[in-house]
C-alpha cells in the first residue's frame, strides 16, 4: 500500500544533483543552497542577542529575497550575506564547510536540531520564515534514504565549488616564512592566478549547468518581478533572450505553469515576435481552463471567466500587431461570451477595444466612445469611464473642438482620478494636459504640467526598487521639454534631454517612438534653419516611419527649399486631403501657411490671402494661439510684398498681449505705409468704381485701407453652401473694422448664377444670413469683363 502512495503522490526526482520533492500539497524541495538559507536562520536565532542592530535589519530585509529568490552559487550566498554581517557569514560557512566535510549524520542531526531553535518562537508558526521552515523539514523527512545521501553528495559538490582558499594567520606567518626561503619568480605567480581565475569560471560555469528546478514560490517570485520591470521599467527587467532561457529552463521542469507562459507572451511582445506571442498567450489561456475546476467553485472566476478574457487578450494583441480582421472576430467572439454570461465588467472592456479598433482603422469612433463612458460610469467602473473621456479629449483636440469644453472635461476626470487614487490615468490626464496647453500655445502652463508630472510622487508603492517614472506619460513630459528648449535655440540642453531619454527608454522599449520622433523632428529643424538640406533629407525618411503624416509635412517643406514647387504642391495636396479626412485641424492649419508660402515663390500674393485668412480664422476659432501668431506674420508679410496698400492702426485688443507678433505687424504696416506713393487714377482696385445690386455705382474708394476679399460667388453650384459659410465665418471673426469680403456674382460658369445680382444677395441673405457686401452681376472674362477685375488678373 505504500508504494501504491509513494507512486501516486510521492515521486522524487534526482536532476543535476539536485533532489527535487513533488509531494501531494507541497510545491517545494530540498536544495544545497536552501540548507544554506536554512543554516544562516539557525545562526541568526542563536545569535539574535549579540549582533548589532543594525546589522539585525539587515539580514532581516536580506531573509525574504534569498527564500524567494532563485538558487545562487555559494559564493554568491556568502557575499549577500557579508554585505550585512561578515561575523555571521564566517559562522555560517564554518558550519556549512563542516557538514560538508565530515559525514552524513551531521546533516542529520542539523535537521534534527533546527525545529528546537524555533520552537518557543510565536514567529515559527506565522511568520514566512516559520513556514519556509517547516515545508523544508517535511521536504526532507519524506525523503528516502538513498535521496538523502544524493541531497549530501549534492552539498558536498555545492560548497567545494565555492571553496575559497581562505588562510588563518598562523598559515600566513608560515607561507611568509617559506617565501623568504624560497622566492617565486613573477612567471610562477602569474601562472598560479592564471589558473586560480580559471578555475573559478569553470566551477560558475559548471554551477550554472547543474542548477536545478524553480520551486513553486521562487518561480512565482521571479516571474511576478520580471512582470512588473516588464510594465513598469523594461531597462531594469532581464535582455529578452536571457530571460526567455529562464522561462524556457521553468517550462522545461512545469509545462503548465500558466504565469511564465503569460511572462513569454509578455517578452515576446517586447521584440514585436507575433507568433511567439500568439503561442504563449495560447498556452497560457489553456492552462488556466485545465486548472478551471479548482475556481468552478467561485463561480466568476471559474472557467468561463478565463475564456472571456483569453479572447480579449488575442483580441488585444491582434490590435498591436494591426491585424484588424482577425481582432474584429476575436472581439465579437468576446462580446458574444460575455453576453452570455452576462459579465458586464468584460462587456465594458470589449466595447473600450471596439472603439480603439475603429480609430485605429481611421473611423470616426466617438459615438463608441461615448456609449462606453455612459455604461461604465452606469456600473460603476471608474477606470474605464475615465480612461473612455481621455479619449474623447485626445480626439476632441486633434478635430479642433472647443477648448474650454475640453478642458472642463479633463478637470472633472482629474478630480475623479485623484479622487479614487488612479495613479496611472493620473499620469496620463498630466501628460495630455501639457499637450493640449503645447498646442494651444501656451507654453508656460505646458511645461507647468509637465514638471508637476515629473515630480510628482507615485500612489503606488515602490516594488523591486523600481520607481513610477518610465511610463509614456514621462515619456511626453520630457519631450514637451526639448521641443521648448529647442523652439528657444537651446539645442543643447534639448540634446541633454534628449539623452536621458535615450538611456531611461531604449529603442527595443515600447515607448522608444515617442522621443525618436521628437529628437527627429528637432534635428531636421534645425538642419533647414542651418541650410543643410542633405542632412535633412534622411530625417524626412526616418520621421515617415515614425508618423506619416509628419513624414509629409516634413518633405513638402524640404522639397520647398529644394524649389521643387510643383513637388511640394502635389505632396500638401495630398496632405491635405488626409488632414480633412481624419479631421486634423492643426495639421490643417500648418499645411495652409505651407501652401501660402508656395504662393510667395511664384509671387501668387492674391491666392495665399484667402488661405491665410481662413488659417487664421480657423485659428482664433479653435485657440491655437501659436498658429495664430504664425498665421497673422504670414498675412503682414503677404500684405507687403504683395503691395496691397492699407494704414498703421493699433492692434486688436485680443492680439495685445503678443507683443513680438504686433511689433513685427506693425512694423510690416508702417514698411508698406512708407513704400505706397501712388496717383488715385486707376493705378489701384480701390480707385475703380462698380455698381451695385441696385445697380448704382459705387466707388470702391471706402473700402481702402482694409484688407479686402475679392470672391466670384454662386447660388447654384456643389460648393455654394459651404463657400457662403466659410466666408461668412471669415466675416464675422475678422469683423469689419480692417478686413471685408467683397462678393461679386458672376454668370459666365453656365447655370450656377440664374438670376440677377439682387436675386443672388436675397438668396444668400435669405439662406445663409450673409452680412457682407454685393454688388452687380458681372463677367470676368473676355472683351466684356469688368474693369476692376480685369485689373487684379
Amino acid at each position: 500500500m505504500a508504494s501504491v502512495h509513494e507512486s501516486l503522490y510521492f515521486n522524487p526526482m534526482m536532476v543535476n544533483g539536485v533532489v527535487q520533492v513533488n509531494i501531494f500539497g507541497i510545491k517545494d524541495w530540498v536544495t544545497p543552497y536552501k540548507i544554506s538559507v536554512l543554516a544562516l536562520l539557525y545562526e541568526m536565532s542563536s545569535a539574535s542577542k549579540h549582533t548589532e542592530l543594525l546589522d539585525r535589519r539587515r539580514l532581516n530585509q536580506l531573509i525574504l529575497p534569498l527564500q524567494q529568490g532563485p538558487d545562487v552559487t555559494f559564493d554568491q550566498f556568502l557575499s549577500s550575506v557579508e554585505e550585512c554581517c561578515p561575523l555571521l557569514a564566517n559562522t555560517v560557512k564554518l558550519r556549512l564547510y563542516t557538514m560538508a566535510d565530515r559525514e552524513l549524520q551531521d546533516m542529520e542531526h542539523f535537521f534534527a536540531e533546527l525545529p528546537s531553535a524555533f520552537t518557543d518562537s510565536e514567529a515559527f508558526k506565522t511568520s514566512v520564515v516559520g513556514l519556509f521552515m517547516r515545508q523544508m523539514l517535511l521536504a526532507y523527512n519524506k525523503l528516502s534514504f538513498s535521496q538523502v545521501y544524493k541531497l549530501y553528495k549534492a552539498l558536498q559538490q555545492y560548497c567545494r565549488r565555492g571553496q575559497r582558499p581562505r588562510h588563518d594567520p598562523s598559515t600566513l606567518a608560515n607561507e611568509d616564512m617559506e617565501l623568504s626561503a624560497n622566492e617565486d619568480t613573477l612567471a610562477d605567480i602569474t601562472e598560479r592566478r592564471e589558473l586560480h581565475t580559471c578555475s573559478l569560471h569553470q566551477s560558475e560555469h559548471l554551477c550554472d549547468e547543474s542548477r536545478g528546478p524553480l520551486s513553486q514560490k521562487q518561480a512565482e517570485y521571479f516571474l511576478a518581478r520580471q512582470a512588473y520591470m516588464l510594465k513598469n521599467d523594461e531597462n531594469k527587467a532581464m535582455s529578452p533572450d536571457k530571460l526567455q532561457d529562464e522561462l524556457n529552463n521553468i517550462l522545461k521542469f512545469n509545462p503548465d505553469f500558466a504565469e511564465a507562459h503569460y511572462v513569454s507572451y509578455l517578452n515576446s511582445m517586447r521584440v514585436q515576435d507575433v507568433f511567439t506571442s500568439t503561442h504563449s498567450l495560447l498556452h497560457y489561456f489553456d492552462r488556466l481552463v485545465l486548472s478551471g475546476a479548482e475556481g468552478k467553485s467561485n463561480g466568476d472566476e471559474g472557467f468561463g471567466r478565463s475564456l472571456r478574457y483569453a479572447v480579449l487578450n488575442l483580441a488585444t494583441l491582434h490590435c498591436r500587431f494591426n491585424h484588424y480582421q482577425q481582432a474584429d472576430l476575436a472581439l465579437q467572439e468576446a462580446i458574444r461570451i460575455a453576453q452570455e454570461a452576462n459579465d458586464h465588467v468584460c462587456l465594458q472592456h470589449c466595447l473600450s477595444w471596439l472603439y480603439t479598433l475603429e480609430q485605429m482603422k481611421g473611423c470616426d469612433s466617438a459615438v463608441l466612445t461615448e456609449d462606453s463612458v455612459k455604461m461604465a460610469a452606469y456600473f460603476c467602473l471608474t477606470y474605464l469611464a475615465c480612461l473612455g473621456v481621455q479619449s474623447l479629449v485626445q480626439r476632441g483636440a486633434l478635430q479642433g473642438f472647443s477648448a474650454p469644453q475640453l478642458l472642463d472635461a479633463q478637470r472633472q476626470t482629474a478630480v475623479l482620478l485623484w479622487k479614487h487614487s488612479l495613479n496611472e490615468l493620473i499620469e496620463i490626464s498630466l501628460a495630455q494636459s501639457a499637450s493640449l496647453w503645447s498646442m494651444y500655445g501656451k507654453s508656460t502652463m505646458s511645461v507647468q504640467q509637465s514638471q508637476l508630472l515629473l515630480n510628482m510622487n507615485s500612489l503606488e508603492p515602490v516594488n523591486f526598487g523600481v520607481q513610477q517614472n518610465t511610463t509614456e506619460p514621462f515619456t511626453i513630459a520630457l519631450c514637451h521639454l526639448a521641443q521648448l528648449h529647442a523652439d528657444q535655440g537651446l539645442y543643447a540642453a534639448a540634446s541633454e534631454i534628449i539623452k536621458h531619454l535615450k538611456q531611461q527608454f531604449p529603442s527595443h522599449t515600447q515607448h522608444a517612438k515617442v522621443w525618436m520622433l521628437c529628437d527627429l523632428n528637432i534635428q531636421f529643424e534645425k538642419a533647414m534653419n542651418d541650410g543643410k538640406y542633405h542632412v535633412a533629407e534622411p530625417h524626412v525618411t526616418a520621421i515617415t516611419a515614425l508618423n506619416s503624416t509628419e513624414g509629409l509635412y516634413r518633405k513638402a517643406q524640404l522639397l520647398k527649399a529644394l524649389n521643387r514647387t510643383s513637388e511640394a504642391s502635389k505632396v500638401l495636396q495630398r496632405l491635405q486631403q488626409l488632414s480633412e479626412k481624419n479631421k486634423n485641424t492643426e495639421m490643417i492649419i500648418r499645411v495652409m501657411l505651407a501652401t501660402a508660402e508656395l504662393h510667395w515663390d511664384s509671387c501668387g500674393f492674391s491666392a495665399a490671402l484667402p488661405l491665410l485668412l481662413k488659417a487664421l480664422a480657423l485659428t482664433r476659432q479653435h485657440n491655437l494661439q501659436r498658429l495664430e501668431c504664425k498665421t497673422v506674420l504670414h498675412l503682414a508679410y503677404t500684405q507687403a510684398l504683395g503691395g496691397y496698400p492699407s494704414k498703421p492702426s493699433s492692434s486688436r485688443p485680443r492680439l495685445v498681449s503678443l507683443v513680438l507678433t504686433v511689433s513685427l505687424c506693425i512694423t510690416s504696416l508702417f514698411l508698406l505705409s512708407a513704400q505706397i506713393s501712388r496717383s488715385r487714377s486707376h493705378t489701384d482696385f480701390y480707385s475703380f468704381q462698380v455698381k451695385d445690386t441696385k445697380g448704382r455705382g459705387v466707388s470702391l474708394e471706402k473700402y481702402r485701407g482694409k484688407v479686402s476679399l475679392v470672391v466670384n460667388v454662386a447660388s447654384h453650384s456643389e460648393q455654394t453652401e459651404h463657400n457662403y459659410r466659410e466666408l461668412q465665418e471669415l466675416h464675422r471673426a475678422l469683423g469689419s473694422a480692417h478686413f471685408t469680403v467683397l462678393a461679386f456674382p458672376c454668370a459666365q460658369y453656365g447655370d450656377t448664377e440664374r438670376g440677377t445680382g439682387r436675386d443672388a444677395e436675397a438668396f444668400a441673405r435669405s439662406n445663409y444670413a450673409v452680412t457682407f457686401p454685393f454688388f452687380n452681376l458681372i463677367k470676368i472674362m473676355g472683351s466684356e469683363a469688368e474693369p476692376a477685375f480685369r485689373f487684379l488678373t
